[in-house]
């Protein structure tokens, strides 16, 4: 796409230049613009050719108003393959597109991962309702969304789970998301017009020789949020 817009737009350049031009060598020269105004054969050509001229100019012109439409329609279109239509996050598609960079590869030093169980989901739900339920699932992702900025990949990896994966990273950055999440989530319960939100967590880094696969990397962070506190 990038490549089409940066053609249409040397195409769009060349075409005002040639046209300067030509309109620049007619009105210099008076024997052209006297032959051109006065005879007929010059005069009907001329027309031709500013016909021609102005039909680029529309057709290039439709061009980009096709393309960004179109543009537009693909946004949308990989919005809705890779994100999660109840939470607004990454889907479980997105979360294993990450997932497979690494797979069959040796697990960099440097990557880590976080899973999250919303842990009173079911209770909203038997209590309030299933729109209520989703609500909360959104609230929880927004939060993991704003506090993943620059620091790692945040989706929804079905039901209640929620994965955070950190490429490149330090003990701080996951720290320090971790620090973020439970701001928010404090500040979103002390709000009485919100459901409380309630939540456990492991974290998982690549910490021994026997974790040698992503997946080992997550199922060990899934574990040990199985198996964590409650915050809230």
């Amino acid at each position: 796409m990038k490549k089409y817009t940066t053609y249409k737009t040397i195409q769009l350049i060349l075409l005002i230049l040639m046209a300067a031009t030509a309109i620049f060598l007619v009105f210099r020269n008076a024997d052209v613009y006297h032959q051109v105004a006065t005879d007929s054969t010059m005069t009907l050509l001329a027309s031709i050719l500013w016909v021609l001229l102005a039909l680029s100019f529309v057709f290039i012109f439709l061009d980009y108003t096709f393309f960004f439409g179109y543009k537009k329609e693909y946004r949308e279109m990989e919005f809705a393959v890779r994100s999660d239509p109840t939470s607004g996050i990454a889907n479980r598609f997105s979360c294993d597109m990450v997932i497979e960079k690494y797979l069959d590869k040796p697990i960099p030093a440097d990557l880590g991962c976080i899973m999250f169980d919303l842990t009173n989901i079911q209770e909203i739900n038997k209590l309030y309702g299933h729109l209520q339920g989703n609500m909360l699932i959104r609230d929880f992702s927004n939060i993991l969304r704003l506090s993943s900025d620059e620091l790692c990949f945040v989706g929804r990896n079905g039901g209640n789970k929620f994965l955070a994966i950190f490429e490149h990273s330090t003990p701080f950055d996951m720290e320090k998301f971790l620090e973020r999440v439970n701001q928010r989530v404090r500040m979103h319960n002390t709000d009485i017009k919100n459901n409380m939100i309630e939540y456990t967590y492991g974290q998982a880094v690549n910490e021994d020789s026997s974790i040698r696969e992503i997946t080992q990397l997550i199922a060990l962070a899934n574990e040990r949020s199985s198996a964590g506190e409650i915050h809230s």
